[in-house]
Parts: C-alpha cells; structure tokens; sequence
C-alpha cells in the first residue's frame, strides 16, 4: 500500500477573540486523507472553515494564538510536534500552497523569476544561475510564453491568469508531491479559468502530484477531483465520490448548495415585460443608449483601445448582462455609460439626452463592498451620501429614507450605524445596493456585484436586485464573467471580445443557439456540474495561451 500524502485526524481549530482565554471555533472535527495522485475538492461556502483547513495542512496556524486538536500528517510528519526545519522542508519542499490573490501572493518589486529562483534555493543547494534556469523552466512549465524574457518581468507586466500561473511555477519549483490550491480561480474569467484547471489536471497525470483544491464553486470541483468534501460551519456534512454526491446528495446542506448554484442550461424563468409606467411619458424612450463609444488609454505604441466602438440601448424595467473576458472592455464601457469615464468619442443619451459627466438617475453597484464602503463610516452614513449630494438637508428624513432603504435589502433599520468590518460580504452588497437605490435613479449599473460571494450569496443578491427591478421598474446592466449567473438575471446580452461587441441579442437565443465562435468558446469554458461531462470538455478543449 503506498504511503499516505495527507491524513487528518479529528481536527479542531479555535481561534482567539477578545477577552482572556475565550476562543472561537472555525473547524470541528474534520478528518481525510490523500493518496498520491488522488485530488479531494473541500467545498463550502465563506465562513466554512475550508481555508483554514488548507492553512492547517502546512502548520500555517503555528504561531498566530490559534489552538489546534487532532492530528494532522504530512508525508508521515506530524505537523504538531514538527521542529521548525522539518516545518521548513513541507513547505515548499513536499507540499505547496497556491493562494487566491497573486498580486498579495507576489512581491511587486521583484522579478517573478527572481522569487521563484528564491524559493528554490532555499529548499536545494544551488548557484544562483541554476535557481534562475529553474524558474524558467517551470514557468515554461505552466505555459508562460517565452519564459526566459517574462522571467524578467514583474507581477504587474503579467496578465492575471499569468500571475496565477507563476504561482503555480513557484510551487512547483521543488517538485512537491502535494499542492494546496486555495480558491485558485475565483478572481478568473472562464476561459482562464478552465486553462489554470487544465493545467492542475495535466500536472497530476505528469507528476502523480496530489491536490487539496479548495473552493466555492461546486462546478470547478466537478472540473477538478475525484472526491469531495463539503464543509459547513467548520464541519464536514458530508463527503464521497464526487460524481456521486453531485448526482445524489445525502445531507440537506448539500442539496441546498447545489440547488442554489446557477446553471447555464436553465432559461431564466418567464416574467412582465419592462414596465410600461416606469418613467411615465416617453416610456418607450431608452433609459440609456451608447452611440459608437470608443476609448483608448496610453499614447504612441502603448496605446490600447479599451472600447472599440459599441452602440446599444437599455429600457426601463430592462436587465442587459455584459459578459466578456478580463480586458474585453465590459468595465470601461459600464463606467462610460454611467458618466465616470468620458468616451474618447461617440455619444451616451440618458433619457433620450446627451449627457455629459455623471449623470442623473444613475449609480453603480461594484465589484468589492469592502473598498467602496469608507471604513471609518457608519453604513447609514455612507447610503445618505448620494442623498446629501442631492441637496437633501432634513437629517431625519435622511435617516428615516436610509431605514427603509436598509430594511428594503433585507437589514434592519437599526443596522444604521454600524460599520463596514461588522457585516458579511453579502451584507455589504446590500449595503451598496441601498446606496445605489438611494437617489431613485432609473438605471444601475453593477460592474461585478456577485463574483466575490459564494453561490447561495449570490443567489440572494441576484433575486433582491430582481424584486426591485419588479417594484421600481428600473433599467438594470449586469456586467459579469460569470456566464451562467448572467444568464439567470437578464433580458438580453451583449458578448464584448477586444473592447467589441461580437454577439448581441435576447439571452435564450445567444446562450441556446450562439453564433459567433467566441460565444461558444465562452460558454464550452464554463465548468459543468457533470464531472463525465467536464472530462469530454476538457479532452476536446485545445490549449490557448492566457
């Protein structure tokens, strides 16, 4: 029998919170193993607990006042009663980790192949020219073209399935036989997405490396392993085959998890057409149209042109999805319409009008509440902005409207002031959904709103924008990566490749009978639940490089 990679025993993680000898639990009693070659998916949603199993697996937790029970083996080291040097060789030696954020996981002012040459050689005793060979051997490896020149290069010069790949080469510097991907994908576009999964895929067949691919996204686990463990509330619910739980779940929480995950075969469900009293006379007027918008950043030979020349329209009551690749230009053309970039040329009407800067009756929903939240503000402060920016001085209407905007998005009035670091993701989406609604506009524009929350998340920001949609009649442009969470909410949907749009027209009609070429190899891209189905994909899938 071969030699166990990973086994957990009865694991426990508490962490300590404030007040002496008061701790909180985030993992409760989680036991697996990994076999050489094998692949386990630990699958929940924020909060689970799964990362810091992943962190547990490389004894990151020694240190940081967090108490750890159970056992937890490493290619037979006990990480508990590993000195520091043995702790030093697993990692990085023998096992490795991948992290969600390269740019966090990478040192902006250093050479990416400078850093994986480091790494190297503090795990084997090299001259810096063999380190350096080393890096670029790898990053050939994961398919970095021309490895010898982009080793010079920093992490911002590197697009950014680029810079997950080098993260990737980094681990993979010391021919590891385990590897800890945490979220490895989440930040990624699909086709990206599915060329980093091909990759992970390719490396274990080559190597016989093992994977611990933590996620919450179940179709990137059907993608990815053989066997899945789902976690809630820091315990394992259930775990098996993962053609198997998929297929037939057992625990309650499962079938909750899989129910609330958007499916790209699923016509969004039938619903009134955009709402005939939405904006009173010259209802038929589209809430906005962009006229051939183009816009460049850079000048001379670093020129890049952004948007090539879009035209579209929006009603009211009216959902738009924008779908493209990182760099397809959805984001630029999103704040072009909302008058937060000016078009290099070409015309935005709002109403019928021309407008010129930030116009009237918009406001946008971004990608990460965190960043646009001031953290030194109540969040009834920052949803009042827009009111006060109106010209609105009776401070307790304020504060009456910013209460029923709160309770409107499924908080509570008396949520008014607290802070952002009080609330969960989701909750501060909705934060920035009160913020949005705030100044009655007639379009919102949401640049991103979901694809930091996990599925069930996700599913609660997606309907609470939909039943205002239904209330208030509003236009609404949902600009995502995620193909099948696009689907689910819009009317129509416009594919942006290279700053144009290549495909346009009512969401059924594209998703079912696509056709451009690029449309289809979006939609072949995103990960299947079917984990026979995503073997077929992945065969018949040809590399492209990032």
């Amino acid at each position: 029998m071969s030699e166990l990679l990973v086994e957990v025993g009865d694991l426990t993680v508490d962490f300590p919170v404030d007040g002496p000898q008061e701790y909180v639990r985030a993992v409760d009693g989680v036991s697996f193993t990994l076999e050489p070659g094998g692949a386990l998916g630990i699958v929940g949603e924020s909060g689970s607990g799964k990362s810091t199993v992943a962190a547990a697996l490389l004894g990151l937790h020694r240190g940081t006042g967090a108490r750890l029970g159970g056992s937890v083996r490493v290619g037979g080291t006990d990480l508990a009663a590993a000195s520091p040097a043995e702790l030093r060789e697993v990692r990085g030696g023998t096992a490795a980790m991948v992290f969600q954020d390269p740019l966090t996981s990478l040192d902006p002012y250093q050479a990416v192949g400078g850093q994986i040459a480091e790494v190297y050689r503090i795990h084997a005793d090299v001259s810096r020219r063999a380190a350096r060979a080393r890096a670029v051997e790898v990053l050939d490896r994961v398919g970095i073209p021309d490895a010898v020149r982009r080793a010079r290069a920093r992490p911002h010069e590197f697009s950014g399935g680029m810079r997950q790949r080098a993260l990737i080469a980094m681990a993979l510097a010391c021919e590891p036989r385990r590897l800890i991907a945490d979220e490895p994908t989440t930040a990624l576009d699909v086709t990206v997405q599915a060329q980093i999964l091909d990759l992970l895929h390719g490396l274990r067949e080559e190597r016989g490396l093992g994977l611990v691919l933590v996620t919450h996204d179940v179709g990137v686990a059907a993608e990815s392993v053989e066997e899945v463990l789902v976690m809630r509330d820091g315990s394992a619910v259930e775990r098996g085959p993962v053609a198997g739980v998929l297929a037939a779940p057992a625990a309650p929480y499962t079938r909750a998890l899989l129910s609330a995950v958007p499916r790209l075969d699923t016509a969004r469900a039938p619903r009134p057409g955009p709402a005939a009293d939405a904006g009173g006379d010259g209802a038929d007027v589209p809430v906005v149209e962009a006229f051939s918008l183009r816009r460049e950043f850079g000048r001379g030979r670093r020129k890049v042109v952004a948007v090539g020349g879009v035209s579209l329209a929006v009603r009211a009551g009216e959902t738009l999805g924008i779908v493209g690749e990182s760099g397809s230009g959805k984001s630029t053309l999103g704040r072009m319409l909302a008058g937060l970039l000016e078009p290099g040329s070409g015309q935005v009407r709002h109403d019928g009008r021309e407008t010129a800067g930030v116009a009237p009756g918009v406001q946008m929903v971004f990608q990460d509440p965190v960043s646009s939240l001031n953290p030194r503000r109540s969040v009834g402060e920052s949803v009042a902005d827009p009111l006060r920016a109106a010209w609105e001085r009776d401070e307790a209407a304020i504060r009456a409207r910013v209460g029923e905007l709160l309770v409107r998005v499924g908080l509570e009035a008396g949520h008014y002031d607290r802070y952002p670091h009080e609330f969960s993701g989701g909750q501060r989406q909705r934060v920035g959904i009160a913020r949005a609604l705030a100044p009655r506009p007639r379009l919102i524009i949401c640049d991103e709103p979901v694809s930091a929350l996990d599925v069930t998340t996700q599913g609660q920001v997606t309907v609470l924008l939909a039943e205002i949609q239904r209330e208030l009649g509003i236009a609404l442009v949902f600009i995502a990566h995620d193909l099948a969470v696009v689907r689910q909410v819009s009317d129509r949907v416009a594919v942006m490749r290279g700053g144009l749009v290549v495909e346009e027209g009512p969401v059924d009609e594209v998703y079912d009978r696509p056709r451009h070429p690029y449309t289809r190899q979006l939609l072949d891209a995103v990960p299947a639940l079917d984990p026979e189905l995503a073997a077929e994909r992945r065969a018949s899938r040809q590399a492209v490089p990032v």
